[in-house]
């Protein structure tokens, strides 16, 4: 058991709120959506928090995601699930980024391989708590993996659904680590709507996108380490990829969170949700001035991470961006693949294609006058590159015949 946690946890949630009416529910209840059909927030007592555990102590503390155990909602250390959560790192992009100024933070060394676990971990966890069964989900690839392996481990049965073109990795990695999965000829909302439907009838706990509260409390342990790394002081720029943007929405929790416990000031990182041109209602909503997003139909681009035609947490979204002076950024195909490239070859660091959009969508924003070479910026590479297609090394040598070494 990891050393972090103690037999009896001391928690210190209080209660959930509707993310838009702030309608109050009872903690320790199974939910999914408020009656207002938004994602719930998890409320913490952070007087108590703050009297518990100092700065100091918390520093101390193994680096790995349990070490914030205060402001995570399991109550009961037997209900923790783990496969070795660390602290990502953060790398300078000395050429590909133009300095050490601009640092990724590579969530590809969680486990399955992308930040994916950090949310799926505290859902699974909290879905063991309050005695769930059996799981449905729809995803694009890392989502279910992460999902089919927490819960395996916790003996949780589930039922995996992705859109048709989801790569091969990821639909055999989500087979392998023991869940149901099926392929669906639409795209993820489409897989979501036949979830919804067996969660109607009863058939299984629907785990889309917040349509659960605890993923959002997992994936805002991004914002937590960042500012402890960071020396308690917060980037001047996040960009971050954004499909169903529940990272983005639980980042920007943690900072409030961390400032009303006093260890952060009320500073903030201008936020920048980066979506592919392809697939871009956030973009199209922020540029337009709405709080809402329409679907984006026809949703195409080679970064399957962010192809999230419609978000449920949309207005949670937009409100982060704007509250912070950042942007709703929308990079082309082309960019990310250069991105991803020259990431690779002058840095040595593989990117994911959406951790690639966020390094076209960087470069784009310093062309636009949005961002200062000299500003701190922290990118967001989502998963490890390892798992999708990279282009073709064909060239070979006969060891027999005669090899001009020169021309090697």
């Amino acid at each position: 058991m990891n050393s972090n946690l103690t037999a009896d946890r001391q928690t210190f949630v209080t209660h959930l709120e509707c993310s838009l009416t702030g309608e109050r529910y009872e903690a320790d209840q199974l939910h999914g959506l408020s009656r207002a059909g938004r994602p719930l927030l998890v409320r913490y007592d952070l007087d108590g928090v703050r009297a518990a555990l100092a700065k100091d102590a918390l520093t101390a503390r193994p680096t790995d995601l349990w070490r914030w155990r205060e402001l995570l909602p399991v109550r009961r250390t037997e209900n923790v699930v783990s496969l070795g959560e660390i602290e990502t790192p953060l790398i300078p992009l000395l050429k590909s980024g133009g300095g050490g100024n601009v640092l990724v933070k590579d969530e590809g060394r969680l486990p399955t391989g992308s930040f994916k676990a950090r949310g799926l971990v505290m859902a699974v966890a909290m879905a063991k708590e309050l005695g769930v069964t059996r799981i449905a989900m729809p995803t694009n690839g890392n989502a279910g993996a992460a999902l089919a392996a927490y819960a395996s481990r916790v003996g949780i049965e589930t039922i995996v659904f992705c859109p048709e073109d989801t790569p091969e990795v990821n639909v055999r990695e989500i087979a392998m680590q023991g869940a149901r999965v099926y392929r669906v000829n639409g795209l993820i909302d489409d897989c979501g709507a036949i979830v919804g439907k067996g969660a109607a009838e009863g058939r299984w706990f629907d785990f889309s996108t917040l349509k659960e509260p605890y993923r959002i409390e997992g994936k805002k342990t991004m914002g937590l380490e960042l500012a402890a790394q960071m020396g308690w002081e917060l980037p001047d720029a996040i960009f971050y990829p954004t499909g169903g943007g529940t990272g983005l929405i639980g980042m920007w929790k943690a900072f409030d969170e961390l400032e009303r416990l006093g260890w952060i000031g009320s500073k903030r990182p201008r936020m920048y949700a980066v979506q592919a041109s392809g697939c871009a209602p956030i973009v199209r909503a922020f540029e337009a001035g709405e709080e809402h997003a329409e679907r984006w139909e026809d949703a195409h681009t080679v970064a399957a991470g962010i192809r999230v035609p419609r978000a449920v947490g949309d207005f949670l979204i937009l409100r982060a961006v704007r509250e912070s002076g950042g942007k709703a950024v929308g990079v082309g195909d082309p960019a990310i693949l250069a991105a991803v490239d020259d990431c690779a070859k002058k840095d040595g660091l593989l990117l994911c294609p959406e951790g690639g959009a966020t390094l076209a969508a960087y470069r784009q924003a310093l062309r636009d006058g949005e961002v200062d070479e000299d500003e701190r910026v922290v990118l967001f590479n989502c998963a490890t590159g390892l798992k999708y297609p990279m282009p073709e090394a064909p060239a070979w040598l006969d060891r027999h015949g005669a090899i001009d070494l020169g021309e090697l």
